[in-house]
């Protein structure tokens, strides 16, 4: 038979005329952020960056703000998921999420030690990894230079104990004398997914490797944790704040608090001439802090996997940490060796609580009905750390922990 050499040809015109029979149409990937205002128009313009850059992959982002968690497990519930988003609990989302082992893998070794040890235990569940770390903070110690200037007594060190935190939280509230300004300040409905770092710092945790609260958050080891920051608030050396502490920093009514990079914006602006030092101990092993952690994560279902790697790549690589170094720690190596980020007295210090705090995997990562339990613990907190109550710790952990075993 003849072959008919003409026909191909006319298809191949065809497709010529008709913009390639669809060889140069772009992909889209979905990315969906939990950002608003001035940090959501900072993403766009890393997400036109890459557009720019890239000829088959088009990058849609899409707003969520407030109604994150909402809309991501409506998403998920309906098969429409955005094909990358922002991701922090693993738990309650990662049987929708892509498992990324793989894909680090083809990367070769260099690129997955690039990125600080610590965080993969906060972007894994089962031991598979299902999010690309993007940012973090770890936990100091804040204090009040000037504060401590007044009372005449030496900054908190890096060998610092509890027990100086306490001393030094009495002279400075004596010092004072007004009835109002304190030492030390905490919340009185402490967050329990910080918490546990304190109770990991004195040996223990909310719950062992199996998930169980006996033994672990009734512990002596924990027990004698709050009993600490309770009886510092009980001798009036402490305020039990209904917020998270940094008004009463801002406002000099404290000297001291322990938290994440956050309130270091306000207290610049607030004008406190402040410094941090590594999270006190209990005993003599070096603190431990819990991570703030966000990474990238990719739908199971999603239809373009390749081109959603490409993005994510992007988006925790070195050009994406440099841009958003002015509110964001960075997460690779290379990103903090270039940028001399370490030679920052202030931001040197969350990386050196980073690298002494790998390795510990919060409960909520384990415990199936963390909400649950986060819930008991919050009211619990606030039993024994409310001034009006100040119930005893072991009587309150203890029923938390008969009540779920």
């Amino acid at each position: 038979m003849k072959k008919n050499w003409r026909f191909p040809w006319v298809i191949i015109l065809g497709c010529v005329f008709l913009a390639g029979c669809g060889g140069d149409k772009k992909v889209e990937v979905r990315f969906a952020t939990w950002d608003n205002a001035e940090d959501l128009d900072n993403q766009q313009a890393l997400v036109d960056r890459f557009n720019q850059a890239h000829t088959d992959i088009r990058v849609v982002l899409e707003a969520y703000g407030e109604n994150f968690d909402t809309k991501i497990a409506a998403s998920m519930g309906s098969n429409d998921a955005p094909d990358v988003m922002y991701m922090w609990n693993y738990p309650a989302y990662y049987e929708g999420l892509e498992p990324l082992d793989s894909y680090i893998d083809k990367e070769g070794a260099s690129f997955r030690s690039n990125y600080y040890e610590a965080m993969w235990s906060y972007n894994s569940i089962n031991k598979a990894i299902y999010g690309m770390p993007v940012g973090y903070t770890t936990h100091v110690l804040y204090y009040n230079k000037d504060m401590f200037n007044a009372a005449g007594i030496g900054y908190p060190a890096k060998d610092w104990t509890y027990n100086d935190v306490y001393a030094a939280a009495k002279a400075i509230t004596e010092y004072y004398n007004d009835g109002s300004t304190k030492g030390y300040v905490f919340p009185i409905q402490y967050d329990p997914y910080d918490f546990e770092m304190y109770l990991w710092s004195n040996g223990t945790a909310f719950v062992n490797a199996e998930g169980k609260t006996k033994g672990s958050l009734d512990s002596p080891q924990a027990i004698s944790v709050f009993s600490f920051f309770q009886k510092m608030e009980a001798d009036g050396y402490a305020i039990a704040a209904e917020n998270y502490g940094t008004s009463a920093m801002t406002s000099q009514k404290a000297a001291m608090f322990v938290n994440g990079s956050w309130p270091i914006a306000q207290l610049n602006e607030a004008g406190i001439n402040f410094g941090v030092v590594e999270i006190p101990r209990w005993g003599t092993s070096p603190s431990v802090s819990i991570l703030s952690s966000s990474g990238l994560a990719m739908s199971k279902s999603s239809a373009h996997k390749d081109a959603a790697w490409e993005f994510i790549k992007f988006w925790t690589g070195e050009e994406a940490n440099i841009d958003r170094i002015e509110y964001e720690l960075p997460v690779l190596k290379t990103v903090v060796n270039s940028q001399n980020i370490e030679s920052d007295p202030i931001r040197k210090v969350f990386y050196d609580m980073l690298e002494q705090s790998q390795g510990y995997v919060p409960a909520s990562f384990i415990v199936k009905d963390w909400s649950s339990l986060g819930s008991d613990l919050e009211l619990g907190f606030e039993r024994i750390f409310n001034p009006t109550t100040l119930e005893d710790p072991a009587v309150v952990m203890g029923e938390i922990a008969g009540k779920r075993n």
